[in-house]
């Protein structure tokens, strides 16, 4: 193995040109198995359902201590290509940023870790702990077959992280300002009101589901959740969509829909918010004499790690690279650490995410290097 230090600038620019759009794998992962193996990672490529995923281990399978790292190389879809100003997948190198889709969110985040585990492995002690990495192909997507896979494999494998990092952009504006410790949860709610047609002259011979549709979204969309707990701002309801499409004036509809969604913090869970938007819902179905149903997806739970050891190290790392002491949040919106929280202790950090999604994505050069040298100062303060 060469003694050269694994470049995750060159390794990010590999990954861009990797046009793996979810569910498209894209030649992501086969480039990092083949980087991971020629560095002595044993390599498990645990695809399911059509979804590519890699799982890859250093270090003895029963070491006391294994730290974790959680990823994904899918990335969303590039949308008008003619707004771009650079090829999406081209990986072009200028004005000090890097450009493409996912430079930011995330394959900077696993070609830094990829990198930093690589050259932390050379010369390590045989039996000085284990380092896994479980990267999923469908992270952007609908996340049942990415890290949801990976945790079911490792569990009928017997592989366990001990504690685990998600290299999600975490930074708002400045490197180093932010580590999560947790997470809102998610939920979705599609409602669906229905009464009876009628001709809008005449509206005594129909039931109108309009004005309940109108009640209800107004006293969920005015009613407060809660006013935050100790490591989480308050739960958020929005109404993001009500449509009945009638184009008549004249004609009273039979049926109308609305969705909500709701981010919600550690004073709730799903099944309590489901609960309680199931009783609104009959309330208003009594009082306006209309058919109301629900269905309801929860994305995830909202979840905490205590501050604590987990956050300590990577906090202590973030001051030492970059001179900033970052804060512990709960913000943003949800993460592949939603799946992680029931295998063992987890955080995220990651680089600024100004632009992940965005047209003409693109990450500062230099912060690829340093977060090189954060996630390299953890794996060498975890296993000191």
């Amino acid at each position: 193995m060469s003694d050269t230090p694994t470049d995750p600038v060159a390794l990010t620019a590999e990954l861009v040109r990797c046009a793996s759009v979810t569910p498209e794998e894209g030649g992501a992962l086969r480039l990092l198995q083949e980087r991971l193996e020629a560095a002595g990672f044993d390599c498990t490529r645990v695809d399911r359902e059509g979804i590519a995923n890699l799982f890859a281990r250093w270090g003895g399978k029963g070491a006391a201590r294994s730290f974790g790292f959680n990823g994904h190389t899918d990335v969303v879809p590039v949308g008008d290509e003619s707004a771009w100003s650079v090829d999406p997948f081209g990986a072009e190198m200028h004005d000090g940023y890097l450009w493409g889709r996912g430079a930011t969110d995330m394959k900077s985040g696993v070609a830094a870790f990829v990198a930093a585990a690589i050259d932390h492995v050379r010369g390590a002690p045989a039996g000085n702990g284990a380092i896994l990495l479980a990267i999923t192909g469908d992270e952007e997507g609908d996340a049942e077959h990415g890290t949801r896979a990976l945790l079911d494999w490792m569990e009928a494998q017997g592989e366990a992280m001990t504690h685990c990092l998600v290299g999600e952009p975490t930074c708002p504006d400045r490197m180093g300002e932010m580590i999560k410790i947790g997470r809102r949860g998610s939920m979705t709610a599609w409602i669906t009101v229905r009464g009876e047609q009628g001709h809008s002259a005449y509206p005594h011979r129909a039931k109108n589901p309009l004005p309940a549709m109108a009640r209800l979204v107004d006293r969920l969309s005015s009613h407060p959740l809660d006013e935050g707990t100790e490591h989480f701002d308050a739960s958020t309801l929005a109404v993001v969509t009500i449509d009945t499409g009638n184009p008549a004036t004249n004609v009273i509809p039979a049926e109308t829909r609305a969705t909500v969604n709701i981010r919600f913090n550690d004073a709730h869970s799903g099944e309590s918010l489901t609960a309680w938007l199931q009783d609104h819902l009959d309330r208003v179905a009594r009082e306006f004499d209309v058919e109301a149903r629900m269905r309801v997806k929860v994305s995830g739970e909202s979840f905490l790690t205590p501050p604590g050891e987990l956050s300590s190290l990577v906090a202590t790392a973030v001051e030492a690279e970059t001179g900033v002491a970052p804060v512990l949040s709960t913000s943003g919106g949800t993460s592949d650490a939603r799946f992680v929280r029931d295998h063992c202790p987890v955080v995220e950090f990651g680089l600024v995410g100004r632009t992940m999604h965005q047209v003409d994505e693109r990450v500062e050069i230099d912060q690829i290097t340093q977060l090189k040298a954060i996630y390299a100062r953890i794996l060498r303060d975890y296993f000191s």
